[in-house]
């Protein structure tokens, strides 16, 4: 029986890393460091689970390919459990993520059937069931799924990625089913009025936003607070990744582990600043004995 539940998908990122300080479009060609990895935000946050030692099932779709069986043997590898990960008939997801010299990013995604696919919903039940958390992601088909584990009594928790219309349809169901909301402020300078926003009529929901080198912010009891990012030794050479990272060690330490708040987000930013020392893979996420070796370095003294 699995403690979390990841809902999303899963693909292969092919990773560029470019030589100079962007592309050259004034040549046809251009040399880079192309990298492949198991990604995306379920299997950034299903991988990540599994680093920390917790017992996770993966929902989701890959394709009867070379990419698809790549995803399941990682995850399978990784001992997360994959009786729900289904087929997708258009193939496996793919983003390519074009990397810059300082860890940036722009990416291109490709969701393959995601918009039209339909799970098996007893057999997400049976491995719903039983479960803490739902740690739920944007596939269109995983909207179904949100009644069954509020049904069943899990934590809900979604992840709105990049935000740029607070208003979007398609993510609304998705804000309204969730108890713990996180989305990234990639397209606000401040986050503060959509935390008010995600929050109205829902006083009990925690909402924590990724803000990259800036922190993060977090939203709680009709307060917000804003936290400075961690200090790492290694240098952020890919954020790819991170936004999962900081997800799946906030929840894993307040709602799995019952850390205070400020404490589960300190927690989630070491994760992720982890993530992005990281280049090109997404093996080596950070360890529960990795965690709390930098938890206790890195936290304030009382």
């Amino acid at each position: 029986m699995s403690e979390v539940v990841v809902v999303g998908n899963a693909g292969v990122d092919t990773n560029v890393f470019l030589y100079g300080a962007d592309v050259d479009f004034s040549v046809e060609a251009n040399f880079s460091d192309n990298r492949d990895t198991v990604g995306q935000a379920g299997g950034y946050s299903a991988r990540g689970y599994a680093a920390l030692g917790r017992a996770v099932a993966f929902i989701g779709h890959v394709g009867d390919d070379h990419n698809g069986r790549l995803v399941r043997q990682t995850l399978a590898a990784d001992g997360v459990d994959t009786r729900a990960l289904f087929t997708d008939p258009a193939g496996t997801a793919r983003s390519v993520n074009l990397m810059y010299r300082d860890g940036r990013r722009k990416n291109f995604y490709d969701g393959k059937g995601h918009m039209s696919l339909m799970p098996d919903v007893a057999m997400c039940r049976d491995v719903l069931r039983g479960a803490r958390l739902a740690h739920v992601h944007l596939a269109n088909w995983a909207r179904y799924l949100l009644p069954v584990a509020r049904e069943l009594g899990l934590v809900i928790a979604c992840d709105l990625q990049d935000v740029v219309d607070p208003d979007d349809p398609y993510r609304q169901a998705f804000i309204d089913a969730a108890d713990v909301l996180f989305f990234s402020a990639a397209n606000f300078d401040d986050p503060t009025p959509l935390i008010a926003r995600f929050a109205a009529g829902r006083p009990e929901r925690v909402i924590v936003v990724g803000m990259g080198a800036r922190g993060c912010a977090l939203g709680a009891a009709g307060v917000v607070r804003f936290f400075p990012p961690v200090d790492l030794d290694a240098p952020v050479v890919d954020t790819n990744g991170a936004g999962d990272s900081l997800a799946v060690g906030f929840l894993t330490s307040t709602v799995l582990d019952g850390y205070p708040l400020e404490d589960a987000v300190l927690r989630g930013q070491i994760a992720a600043r982890h993530a992005c020392t990281l280049r090109g893979t997404s093996d080596g996420l950070v360890t529960g004995e990795g965690l709390e070796e930098l938890y206790w370095r890195l936290r304030p003294s009382p």
